[in-house]
């Protein structure tokens, strides 16, 4: 069968293999046809030979970690053939931490996570792919081909579930959100505060192709510049760039007993800033900073619940290219005005 592979740690090895083995059994009692999966970010810095961990004992790693795939076969009678299903991406350590022991695996403490198409699994950009029934999740029919948006949605649906935990420390009645990015995972977010019927503000750095219209079609403002220049403290902040600058500046910008939610990941560069300040202004004001990645299962079912609730052309709109598997390097390169790109496997 077809699968995208790499050879991790290597650059330039990405290929379409047209004869990589059938999933075993091992894999899971729960056969999938593959129907599309999403690209992010991850994939490409995978591709650079950035990071990325085979299967014990294999060479390549098949990527992808977006998916939705049509149930084939289901032994175990959890799931009926023709069902849409994702595979979850993360597994619990085999030790396990006390996290992975309770279902938290998503705040495993020692790091012997697996994760599909990332770290010692194989991941879901094939023909075929197996599953224990446990790691799928099943998704309503009429969602169909907008499925495949449902990881990265667990991500945000974590977000959102940490803010409301931390929220309820005291009498909270919060009102305004700030979201910084309008990637998938910024508007993903932006979807979140719009379902809670906050007033909403996306900011990005440029307002090309689709985004300030997604952003207004949730009734939220779109705004370009600066974190400062919106000159408005805010209740909740998810800060989806990973852009040190913009991160020091959303902190900066909570409100008395803000929330902020960093999800995006900073690179290595170093900036000048001010810690003192921000420590007070932290402390004085009672605000939380915290960050967050991966999900658990009970994010999963939260992610289909907001994706069931949200409008099918909206979440259309978010996906900004569909590319056949034939062409699965054109879905590896970046387009300026891309949101989310999918790679179908679909015949």
């Amino acid at each position: 069968m077809r699968a995208i592979t790499v050879t991790p740690g290597r650059t330039n090895s990405l290929r379409l293999a047209e004869d990589f083995p059938e999933p075993s059994p091992d894999e899971g009692g729960l056969l999938v046809e593959a129907l599309a999966v999403g690209i992010c970010g991850t994939d490409r810095e995978i591709i650079d030979g950035e990071y990325g961990e085979p299967p014990p004992g294999a060479t390549e790693l098949v990527l992808g970690h977006e998916s939705l795939g049509r149930v084939l076969e289901d032994p175990s009678g959890s799931f009926s053939p023709g069902d849409l299903v994702a595979g979850i991406v993360r597994h619990p350590d085999p030790v396990p931490c006390s996290n992975c022991a309770v279902g938290e695996w998503d705040m495993c403490r020692n790091g012997l996570y697996t994760e599909h198409g990332i770290k010692c699994l194989q991941g879901f950009a094939r023909d075929r792919w197996r599953i224990s029934p446990e790691f799928a999740v099943r998704l309503a029919p009429e969602l169909a081909e907008l499925g495949v948006l449902l990881e990265p949605t667990s991500v945000l649906a974590k977000a959102w579930e940490h803010i409301e935990r931390i929220g309820a420390r005291a009498a909270w009645e919060p009102k305004r959100v700030l979201v910084t990015g309008a990637g998938p995972i910024g508007l993903l977010a932006a979807l979140f505060a719009a379902q809670r019927g906050y007033e909403l503000h996306v900011l990005n750095r440029s307002a090309s192709g689709e985004k300030p219209g997604l952003v207004e079609a949730l009734g939220g403002t779109f705004h370009t510049g600066t974190v400062p220049e919106l000159g408005i403290e805010f209740d909740i902040v998810l800060e989806c760039t990973g852009a040190p600058t913009v991160v020091l500046d959303a902190m900066c910008q909570a409100a008395p007993n803000g929330i902020v939610s960093l999800t995006g990941v900073s690179s290595g560069r170093t900036i000048d800033f001010d810690a003192g300040a921000l420590n007070r202004a932290l402390v004085l004001e009672n605000n939380v900073v915290f960050g967050t990645v991966n999900a658990n299962r009970r994010h999963w079912e939260l992610a289909a619940e907001a994706l069931a609730a949200a409008d099918r052309d909206w979440l259309a709109r978010m996906i900004t290219r569909r590319v056949p598997v034939e062409r699965y390097a054109e879905a590896y390169d970046a387009e300026p005005d891309d949101i989310k790109v999918v790679l179908e496997f679909g015949r």
